[in-house]
């Protein structure tokens, strides 16, 4: 039971880019019901809760369209775990509302702990707009738990409009307050829906026409981007058999075409660090307009995993270092 738009494993996640739309627009509309009841009035939610299977979807799933949610998993007889608690309880106080700790007790929710395929406690996790990533395993001194944070919270604000609020963690929660009405999207905020309503219907001929659409109006727009480079991944890999292609690119290592097929194939198949490897050894034998097809292609790769993760600044640092 893998909970919609959870994705850990580095497979292509076709909700993910609707996941940071829907999120960004959930976010602004609770901003705007924050300042229709008073503008800076303080939270109502506490910044540290006990997370339960039964509690998993309310607490964390629906809660990190507006919050990053961080999730330690501990345990009693683990006193390593039990210190780090400590340590995310004291941060999440001063961080006032940046991000909301939830703890999870593995014991009581085993459903939880091979769902996270947690491999031992403490194990820190976050869920941004429902989507799952580790962040560190084990005792982590403090400066770099808060340099985690801060790149999550740099992460949540960026690519999902998520920036939580800053709260006096000693308020009592608010009244709750009457919803404000839903402002009316933009135009185009219902071209890039539709775009995203294609990709996920499998149109990906009429999602790329419509991405490029939005990228004409807005060519800085981070979600047409990610969703261009996820519908034309998807696109040149429909019809290829896998097992062919993989061959033929073993066999003939300076065959561009047949590298970044397999390249292709190794990236919805979940292999990131396969697929950049292979693109950044194709750079390293070919030169001229070939080399630059490659370089391209390899971009593009980096653009539907995302800019932070580290597979793709560990694959931008292999590139730089082959071109220069």
């Amino acid at each position: 039971m893998q909970p919609r738009n959870m994705s850990m494993s580095g497979v292509v996640d076709l909700a993910a880019v609707k996941a940071a739309g829907e999120a960004k627009a959930k976010a602004e509309q609770a901003r705007a019901q924050r300042q229709d009841a008073g503008a800076d009035a303080p939270a109502a939610s506490p910044l540290v809760i006990e997370v339960t299977e039964a509690t998993f979807e309310s607490d964390v799933l629906q809660r990190s369209a507006e919050v990053p949610v961080v999730i330690s998993f501990w345990a009693d007889q683990a006193e390593q775990s039990k210190q780090l608690n400590a340590v995310l309880e004291r941060l999440a106080g001063e961080y006032r509302g940046r991000f909301v700790l939830a703890t999870a007790e593995v014991y009581a929710n085993q459903l939880l702990f091979q769902q996270f395929g947690v491999q031992g406690v403490p194990a820190v996790f976050a869920v941004l707009a429902g989507q799952a990533m580790p962040l560190f395993q084990g005792l982590a001194p403090e400066d770099q738990v808060t340099e985690v944070l801060d790149q999550l919270i740099a992460v949540a604000e960026q690519r999902f409009g998520i920036v939580g609020q800053e709260v006096d963690p000693g308020t009592a929660p608010a009244q709750p307050q009457e919803p404000a009405p839903p402002r009316p999207a933009t135009p185009q905020e219902l071209a890039l829906t539709a775009a995203h309503d294609a990709l996920d219907a499998g149109d990906l001929s009429g999602a790329i026409r419509a991405y490029r659409n939005v990228l004409a109006d807005e060519p800085a727009n981070a979600e047409a981007k990610l969703g261009l480079a996820q519908a034309q991944l998807l696109d040149r890999v429909q019809g290829v058999d896998p097992q062919a292609a993989r061959t033929a690119a073993a066999g003939a290592p300076g065959d561009v075409q047949a590298q970044l097929t397999a390249a292709d194939l190794d990236l919805v198949g979940g292999h990131v660090e396969d697929a950049f490897g292979r693109l950044v050894d194709t750079v390293r034998r070919t030169f001229g307009d070939e080399r630059d097809t490659v370089r391209v292609r390899l971009l593009e790769l980096f653009e539907v995993i995302g800019p932070d993760d580290p597979r793709v600044v560990a694959a931008r640092t292999a590139l730089a270092r082959v071109l220069f």
